[in-house]
Formats: C-alpha cells, structure tokens, sequence
C-alpha cells in the first residue's frame, strides 16, 4: 500500500508548504536554516539598536569577518544535518510503505531532537562570537553580548521547535494509525503555550533589558529599542497567538461537529488525528468511541437476531447478575408434521429453506404482535406473549398470531404444522452461568403448549388452545373460537378443556 502525505482534497497554502517540506529533500534544511537566520537577525537586530556598529573603527572589519565565520560553518553543518534528518526519519514515506512501530516513535521524537541539536550548535557560538565582538571595542561589556547572543540562540531553538513541530503535523495521522492512542510530551498543549509566549514575548522583552542593562547604549538608543522591542513584540504576540488559538480551536471545532454527528446516530464519522498532543489524543479517542459504539449497534443487531430486540435491549442495558420474575404469560408453540419424513425426502438445503420460510413467518406474526420469539427448536418455535415486555392482554395477540400462522403456512401448501396456545405464570428470565446464559421461560403453561401442539396435529383447524387463553381474550377474538372439546394431554392427569377456532366460510 502507498502512504501519501495529506488527506484534503483543497489544501490551504499552509498545509502545502508543510507537505512539502517533509516530501522535499531540502524541505527541512529550509526550514531549519530559517529558524537559525532568524535567531541571527535578532542578535544582529540588537546590536545595531545598541549602536555597536558605530564603535567599531574600519581597522577592525577582519575582526567582524572573524566572527562570521562560525555561524556559515554552523549553517552548512545545519543542512548537512537536516538533509540528513529528512533522509533518515523519513526513510519509509520515499519508500511508499508503512512506517514500523520504531519510526513512527522516532517522527514523534524529530522536533525536541533537531531542537537539541540547535542548542548545542549556537552554544560555542554564542560563546565564541561573544568574546570576538567585545574584543573589538573596549567600551562593549562582554556580559551583555552574550546576554544578546543567548537570546538571539533561544530564540532560534524556540523557533525550530514550532516549525518542526508544525511541519511533521501532515504524517501524524499515519504515525497514529501505526502506533495508536499516543502521544509525546514534548508535543503537548503546553509546551507549546509556553513556546509560544516565549517566542513572542519573553524573547523580546528580555533583549529589552539587556539593552536597558548595557551601560555603553546612549539613551537614544534605549528608547529607539524600546519602541522596536514592543513593536516586534506585539505583531509577533499577535501572530503567535493566532497561529495557537487556531492549532487548538480548529481541532475541537473538529471534534465537536464529530461528537455532534455521533449524538445523533452516525457512527461512521472518522477524526484525522492532526498532533502528538492532547489534542492529537482526544481526536483518537472519539475514533475509538465511534468504532466501538458501531461495534456495539453491529452486536446489538446480531444479538437482537438471535434473542430478539427486547431480550437484546434488556440484556445490554442490565448487568452481568442473572435476573428473572414471575409473570402470566401466554405461550404460542408451532411445530411441524411429519418433518423427519419431509427430511428424508429432500435434500437438506431444500428442506431448511422451507423451514427458514415458516419461521419468517412466524416471527411476522409474533413481532407483530407484541410477542417474542423466545427459540428455536430445530423445526418448532416457541412464542412467547407477556414477557420480557408486559403487555395488559396477552392472549388476545397470541391468538391472533396463532390464526395468522396456521393461515399463512397453509396458504403456502409447502409444510402442515400444528399449533398450540397456553396460558399461566410462568418464570421469565436467565438462566445459564456468568459466561453463557439464555433467556428462557419455564412453566407449565409452556409444557401446557407444547402439548397441546402434538394434538393440534390431528386437528382440522390445526390450533388447539387452553381455555384459560380464551377466558383471557378480549371479546371480539373469543367470538372467533369455538370448543373442541377435553383433551388428555402427556403429564396431566385430568382432561384439558381445548378451543378451535370457528372457519369461516369462504366469500363468494
């Protein structure tokens, strides 16, 4: 697979500039020498303020040369360094491949080490151009060249860090689908607050004392830094802040529209993680929320498919405690005639696709209903109307369930089937351990159906109901049945009173 750098379809300019300073060779020489000119410009910026130049006699312009010397050698090794960096933490985007595990760690770690880097580099430099420059005039106080010449190094680090930072930003999303939930502390919302004040407020202020501390700087030159230093100081602040506040609000505008869309049930939104910070974090965080909850939905509907919705929901929704109450059920049982004989005589993929229709049916008419189709039992189903959700009259829907069943199947000419419809209090919840459990209902009047299904088998109108489900009816279904007659049913001493329902005679 090949790993491209960027996913917007319209970049910005910025985002371009960034793309191609990580795809370009001397893309991060660039901007690296860029964060050392400027850290030059403010110790040269400095000195002019200070009216150094006007110190120095012509007969010391070898000296000046001397000096320069260092930062051009400095500079070189710098592209060196950086050409070589881009070379190396970027091996596997040249490559069109996926960074491992180690180079995705090692992008994390490029700002803070090429910020090192810079550090150690101006740091005999500093030292060095300090001594060289004070040794060209006697009234220059050395302390306070290297006071300009440590800001002016600050500065640069500072600024090396926030580009590099800012630079690898397009390659983040592709370290995070590698590594993860991460993030490196370096990177983290307030290093770069701080950076950032530093930068655009703290550098200058304090090149404004060591002005203010040099006794060789005449007052015109005090009060011509002064106006410099807050000038620079406030358009700085003023882009500083702006480039932050926007590094910080455009992701959460981001990550509110995303949690927005979730609320209202789109699960398939997606955040391009943009940082190693906290920020970079949260945006992998609701990736991980929104892949988890299209999980749980995708669970649920299997689940659902299984149990049925309200076992699902209620299984979901409840803990890992095995729970159940008593409640007065009616119990819908559907079985198939003769299906070993239908069995044999057909081939098996025919056979259960007769059977998966019968059983579309059957949860048709349950659901419709208000009923659950509590199992399966290879070619027989139980129903159950009353539980897990209460209705106030369940046997009113499990007898119109069951006519509609028995019509539908028969109507379908494929399978003969009988039915049997109980009704009494049943147990109505888990059973099972902490790993494996069933919803289930047990009781007679289960058994009662169950039965009752065996001598629906022989029955003209295939339905055979106990008249406690009858009695229970509203009075519209009750005009639709009519007594059958006692029947001795297994396990039950005394002779069950049984209804049919009435057939109707066809319209002409």
């Amino acid at each position: 697979m090949a790993y491209s750098v960027g996913s917007r379809p319209r970049a910005g300019m910025v985002t371009r500039l960034m793309q191609w300073t990580v795809l370009a060779r001397w893309g991060l020489a660039s901007v690296v020498i860029a964060a050392h000119l400027s850290g030059l410009a403010v110790i040269v910026t400095q000195l002019i303020l200070i009216g150094f130049p006007g110190r120095v006699g012509a007969e010391q312009l070898s000296g000046l040369i001397l000096v320069t010397v260092y930062p051009i050698v400095a500079s070189l090794l710098g592209i060196a360094l950086a050409v070589r960096d881009r070379m190396s933490y970027f091996a596997w985007l040249d490559s069109s491949r996926k960074p491992t595990p180690e180079e995705a760690r090692r992008i994390l770690h490029l700002p803070l080490a090429i910020t090192l880097r810079s550090l150690v580099m101006w740091a005999p430099g500093v030292v060095l151009s300090a001594i060289l420059l004070a040794g060209l005039t006697t009234e220059q106080d050395l302390t306070v060249l290297l006071a300009m010449f440590t800001v002016g190094g600050l500065e640069s680090a500072g600024l090396t860090y926030l580009i590099v930072d800012r630079v690898i930003r397009p390659v983040v999303p592709i370290v995070a689908g590698v590594l993860g939930a991460t993030m490196h502390w370096s990177s983290s919302v307030f290093i770069r607050v701080a950076l950032a004040w530093a930068v655009s407020g703290a550098m200058p202020l304090s090149a404004l004392i060591v002005v203010l501390a040099d006794p060789a700087t005449s007052m015109e030159h005090r009060i011509r830094t002064g106006i410099y230093l807050a000038a620079i100081s406030l358009v700085v602040g003023v882009l500083a802040t702006w480039a932050l506040a926007r590094a910080v609000a455009s992701p959460l505008r981001t990550l509110r529209i995303a949690v927005d869309r979730i609320t209202r049930g789109d699960l398939d939104v997606r955040v391009s993680v943009g940082s190693a910070s906290e920020i970079g974090r949260l945006e992998h965080s609701v990736n991980e929320m929104s892949a988890n909850l299209r999980e749980r939905l995708r669970m649920r509907d299997v689940f659902g498919r299984h149990v049925g919705e309200e076992v699902a929901e209620r299984a979901l929704a409840g803990g890992i405690d095995l729970t159940g109450d008593v409640r007065e059920v009616s119990a819908l049982f559907v079985d198939v005639t003769g299906s070993v004989a239908i069995s044999t005589g057909l081939p098996p993929q025919e056979f259960v696709a007769k059977l998966n229709r019968l059983m579309a049916t059957v949860v048709a008419a349950t659901e419709d209903n208000d009923g659950l189709v509590n199992k399966f039992e290879g070619d027989a189903a139980l129903c159950i109307f009353g539980a897990p959700i209460a209705l106030a009259d369940n046997a009113t829907p499990a007898l119109r369930a069951a006519r509609r069943i028995r019509d539908e199947v028969l109507a379908a000419g494929e399978l003969d089937i009988g039915i049997g419809v109980a009704r009494g209090r049943v147990f109505a919840g888990d059973v099972g351990t902490d790993t494996r459990r069933e919803y289930t209902v047990i009781g007679d009047a289960v058994n009662a159906a169950a039965r009752l299904t065996s001598r629906a088998k022989e029955v003209p109108r295939r339905i055979l109901v106990s008249q406690s489900v009858v009695d229970a009816a509203e009075a519209g279904e009750r005009a639709e049945w009519v007594k059958y007659g006692a029947v001795a049913l297994r396990g039950i001493d005394a002779p069950t009173p049984s209804w049919t329902d009435r057939e109707h005679e066809a319209p002409r």
